[in-house]
């Protein structure tokens, strides 16, 4: 090991992986270790995850980045952390996870998140008076699907009501893992956007809004105390200190993984977008306004910056189709799929994949949606195939991007793409033709989270700025849109959202008995 160096702790909570890594003031990862978790999805809309696994990894992978070599515990000087939100860890009174976290995929709550955000006469799912009050304090709503924390709390309430009884706290992921780490309960304005009970106007204070908290029907008694963004949160506990084989230093309260994102693609100035292909996927940049656009389930957020928001979307399944696809074929791994896929022309032989495995949510709220093989042949190969899983994503990407140059009302010359997804060299320039954008790799695409939660972290810590970070972070490849490929996937595009038009009333008939349940 050379010249001591300082680094972060850094700790992404994908919703289907687990990343530890030690990150250098100069934004490298100088090492890291990753493990996979499990989620259980269940007929009734059920999508929960055991947070035992969270901790057991992060632990082991603490352990054997310090063994390593490569970096000395001695020389750590903060914990960064980040990953999924949206999701509800129920802890009881001792400091414990209850039961298992209810995933932001989880819809069991949806008969009850309509009923309290909606009335007798709707809009998109929402009464007049609700939609109103909450997008002019918020930005936006708690969904009426369920899948966010308003419905975790009504389901839990209503359904379990022994566990909501034992529940002292609703955490969100984030906000448990500083738990663990600290001893102390507290979220951030940032951690808590997707529960909509904050006044994300600019220059308020970070407090809850009584009114929503009302009219939502939540308990504030179970609402985790509020922290400025980017607040330290404490310092490491003995014992976690003791578990982890670190000193006692300082943990910053966690950042849902689109802050990170932002700050980890190096694409910090306002307007610069990152594309993030990860187990679900968005289109992000910083914006100068808080505007909200109900009708495609998009808003600004408060970001990292005083005045400064983060335009908000999702895609509910993109890397997680691959995966999905790799399950079922019982492919050895990505880069064999991805190999597959090179050997099919561009159009997949007229195949059409719709990445909508677990529903949609950006651009169009519709929990209904399923994924499909369209316009399959005898001559459909398994390549034509894997191909179009890789395009459907990317023409779902497209349609995105068509709301969100909406949204901010300019186009982009040029997107960061991060995530899992970048690795592949095929998806990036399939991304590049179906959005006809030039798309720009980032160094070490995977560790996008971990490189962001290490500089967020040290920014909080005084160490940085935010306007050193563009030093920081390297564009190692760069993909143009070709001419052809362009031709081919216009028209395809257009019948992508024909699709979408056209099969949501099936989808919502073929659905409606299990997400009803």
């Amino acid at each position: 090991m050379g010249a001591a160096e300082p680094w972060i702790l850094a700790v992404d909570l994908g919703t289907g992986g687990l990343k530890t890594g030690a990150v250098s003031l100069r934004g490298e990862v100088l090492a890291e270790a990753a493990s996979a978790l499990h989620t259980t999805y269940t007929p009734d809309g059920g999508a929960v995850q055991d947070t035992a696994q969270w901790w057991d990894g992060i632990s082991s992978a603490t352990r054997s980045i310090v063994a390593g070599g490569a970096v000395a515990a001695r020389d750590l000087i903060g914990v960064g952390i980040t990953g999924q939100w949206g999701s509800t860890v129920p802890v009881d009174a001792q400091g414990q996870a209850a039961a298992e976290c209810r995933l932001w995929a989880d819809t069991r709550g949806g008969r009850f998140a309509a009923k309290a955000v909606g009335g007798p006469v709707s809009l998109f799912g929402y009464s007049p008076g609700n939609i109103l009050r909450w997008v002019q304090l918020t930005g936006g709503a708690p969904s009426p699907n369920g899948a966010d924390p308003l419905g975790h709390e009504l389901y839990m309430g209503r359904c379990e009501p022994e566990l909501f009884a034992r529940t002292k706290l609703l955490l969100e992921p984030l906000d448990y893992l500083g738990l663990c780490f600290t001893g102390r309960a507290a979220a951030t304005p940032a951690s808590m956007t997707l529960s909509w009970l904050t006044d994300n106007r600019p220059g308020r204070q970070p407090v809850y809004v009584p009114e929503l908290i009302r009219r939502s029907g939540r308990d504030p008694g179970r609402l985790p105390r509020l922290l400025p963004t980017g607040s330290v949160l404490g310092k490491v506990t003995k014992a976690a200190s003791d578990e982890l084989g670190i000193p006692e230093v300082p943990v910053v309260a966690g950042a849902p993984d689109l802050h990170t994102a932002f700050v980890g693609s190096g694409a910090v100035a306002p307007y610069q977008a990152h594309l993030t292909i990860s187990t679900t996927a968005w289109i992000a940049c910083e914006v100068p306004f808080k505007r909200t656009d109900v009708i495609h389930q998009m808003a600004s957020v408060p970001g990292l910056r005083p005045g400064g928001y983060l335009v908000a979307n999702n895609h509910e399944t993109a890397g997680l189709c691959l995966k999905w696809l790799r399950d079922a074929l019982g492919a050895a791994d990505y880069a064999e799929l991805c190999g597959e896929a090179a050997t099919s022309p561009a159009g997949s032989g007229g195949v059409i994949f719709t990445p909508w495995l677990n529903g949609e949510r950006s651009p169009v709220d519709d929990r209904t949606l399923r994924g499909a093989f369209l316009n399959l042949s005898l001559t459909t190969g398994r390549a034509h195939l894997v191909r179009s899983v890789l395009e459907g994503v990317a023409l779902n990407a497209r349609w995105l991007l068509d709301a969100v140059e909406g949204f901010v009302k300019r186009p982009f010359a040029s997107l960061r793409i991060l995530g899992g997804g970048a690795q592949s060299d095929l998806w990036c320039q399939i991304h590049a033709d179906v959005l006809n954008r030039r798309i720009e790799r980032v160094a070490d695409p995977m560790y996008t989270g971990l490189r962001g939660a290490g500089l967020f972290a040290a920014a909080c810590l005084g160490r940085l700025s935010l306007e050193d970070v563009p030093g920081l972070v390297r564009v190692t490849d760069v993909f143009e849109p070709g001419a052809e490929e362009r031709a081919i996937y216009e028209p395809v595009y257009a019948e992508f959202k024909r699709f979408q038009a056209q099969l949501h009333g099936s989808y919502a008939r073929l659905n409606a008995r299990t997400l009803a349940r």
